[in-house]
């Protein structure tokens, strides 16, 4: 409704909304917890009145009417203003007052979200929240050991390898031919995926940080996390920890400028470059920082000037040909390290990725492949296309590796996977079905914010304002009043606490397969789904 009191063709009620909030009066002590902390201002105070009419004693005497006011929690029913059912109002009152509740009724909003002639941007990944790969079985079993026990008993080589691996008479080739030899890394299987310094919260980045950190440094396990585009603190590139860090450059090339003044200042090399042509939320386009979280932080690590949107361009300008694109870009950058760091390209998942990958396979330089699947994403995307566009990881996944088997190269090239990886919290189980469809690790960024720092959204469309800088936790604002509510030290200890559980229940799978020296990378024979097509598309096992 306008200002003026008129309804217009946008104007909704309550029951139009997808969240409605209940407000109990009688324990709400209109302490403004709610309001204050609400991050879309869809509550605010309100002023009720009430007509009371009173009856005369008599026939003669004239009804009396009185006005009651009282005062009380309104939602606000604006498209702009919407409820997005974060439940931080629930969160904060000390009363259990307040409470948003899912609308039962048909959603009303979608109609008159497009604002401007904008259509609907948001966070998180697609509303869709079936997938393949929870239907996936382990169906090998090693009758020669004892599968119960022998996660515990034994120790498991989990590590997998990031790089060239060149067999040792074309190595020696290579090194005659170059003058150098391919890079290669040995790190966990599970990589943070690239989340940027600008997406997340200073305090989030730095609580990711301390945790890899503390993974490496004390419990020995080779972790690596990605920085995403738009560069990292000036700080973190010329300390130690670099090393345990994947450096990503994308087509918008943002805070690349302070990273190649920092090359002659590092201690350390990074673990690897990582050049992105495509990701999973928005196949296609590049990615887009809006302007809500661009501080002068952000601006001046980035280069650019305060408070502007930084979208990418959907492709690397400077290039007219994936062949040409790969060749220059893993070339130069191989080259800017001194060849001592692998290089290589992510794409988002597509029926071109075969295509990318039989390029890859002719390029020395190049150090593998990383594939993200449609369901990835935590960034701004428009919803047409994070709904309806892209490729499942499972079979594009397969698609590569088995290429790669036709063509010998599957041990040389490694390819890791992402998207939607633990999506409905099997994160074990996921990863593990796609090792053994042929990746060599897999990268996650949604289930981190989720497990790490108790991250709100949801595939049903519930919070998933992380693009506009609202984040109700502080895992995705640039605004210090709310990032304030994140300590990073907690979130290092819950991504300690992650990875163990994780490495545990990996472990639990691959026990009774008998394999405990290496990943069984392409073990497809132990993989089962009670779907015949897609056994049938994925080359595994039809079990009923």
């Amino acid at each position: 409704m306008s200002a003026n009191g008129q309804i217009i063709p946008s104007s909704l009620s309550i029951s139009d909304l997808p969240w409605q909030i209940r407000w109990d009066q009688d324990k709400c002590t209109l302490c403004g917890s709610c309001t204050a902390v609400c991050p879309v201002n869809a509550i605010e105070l309100g002023v009720f009145r009430k007509r009371e009419i009173t009856a005369g004693l008599g026939l003669a005497e004239k009804p009396s009417s009185s006005q009651s006011i009282r005062y009380g929690i309104r939602q606000r029913t604006s498209p702009a203003y919407a409820c997005v059912g974060c439940a931080m109002c629930s969160m904060v009152c000390p009363n259990d007052a307040i409470s948003p509740v899912r609308n039962d009724g048909s959603d009303k909003l979608r109609y008159h979200i497009n604002q401007g002639g904008q259509p609907r941007s948001r966070g998180g990944r697609r509303n869709d929240p079936s997938g393949l790969l929870d239907q996936i079985k382990f169906i090998r079993i090693s009758m020669l050991t004892d599968p119960a026990l022998d996660a515990g008993r034994h120790t498991f080589d989990v590590n997998t390898l990031l790089g060239r691996v060149l067999e040792p008479r074309d190595a020696l080739k290579h090194q005659r031919e170059h003058g150098w030899m391919p890079p290669v890394r040995e790190i966990y299987p599970l990589v943070i995926g690239g989340m940027s310094f600008g997406a997340l919260s200073p305090t989030m980045w730095e609580g990711l940080q301390m945790g890899v950190a503390y993974l490496n440094e004390e419990m020995g396990m080779p972790v690596r996390i990605c920085t995403g585009e738009g560069g990292c603190p000036p700080r973190l590139l010329r300390s130690r920890f670099l090393k345990y860090v994947i450096l990503q450059i994308a087509s918008g090339y943002f805070g690349w400028d302070e990273i190649i003044h920092a090359i002659p200042e590092m201690k350390e090399d990074p673990c690897a470059i990582e050049i992105k042509y495509g990701q999973g939320a928005k196949p296609g386009d590049g990615g887009l920082l809006m302007w809500h979280k661009v501080n002068r932080l952000i601006a001046a690590i980035r280069g650019v000037p305060e408070r502007v949107s930084l979208p990418s361009p959907p492709t690397h300008q400077t290039q007219y040909s994936i062949e040409e694109s790969v060749a220059k870009m893993i070339q130069s950058m191989s080259m800017a390290w001194g060849f001592r760091v692998p290089v290589y390209p992510k794409i988002s998942a597509t029926s071109t990725s075969l295509a990318v990958l039989n390029n890859l396979t002719r390029n020395p330089y190049a150090a593998g492949l990383a594939i993200d699947g449609e369901d990835g994403g935590t960034g701004a995307a428009y919803n047409v296309s994070m709904n309806h566009m892209g490729h499942p990881i499972a079979s594009n996944l397969r698609d590569c590796y088995l290429n790669l088997v036709k063509v010998g190269k599957q041990n040389e090239i490694p390819l890791f996977a992402g998207g939607g990886v633990g999506k409905n919290g099997n994160l074990a189980a996921n990863a593990a079905a796609l090792i053994m469809m042929g990746a060599s690790g897999v990268q996650t960024g949604k289930y981190i914010m989720q497990a790490a720092a108790g991250c709100l959204g949801s595939e049903q469309d519930r919070c998933n304002i992380c693009n506009i800088g609202l984040c109700p936790k502080g895992i995705a604002s640039q605004d210090p009043r709310i990032y304030r509510r994140l300590d990073a030290e907690k979130v290092a200890e819950r991504v300690v606490d992650l990875y163990l559980a994780f490495d545990m229940e990996l472990r639990k799978i691959l026990a009774p397969l008998g394999r405990s020296t290496s990943l069984p990378i392409g073990m497809s024979d132990a993989l089962g789904i009670n779907d015949y097509h897609a056994a049938e598309r994925l080359g595994i096992r039809y079990v009923v």
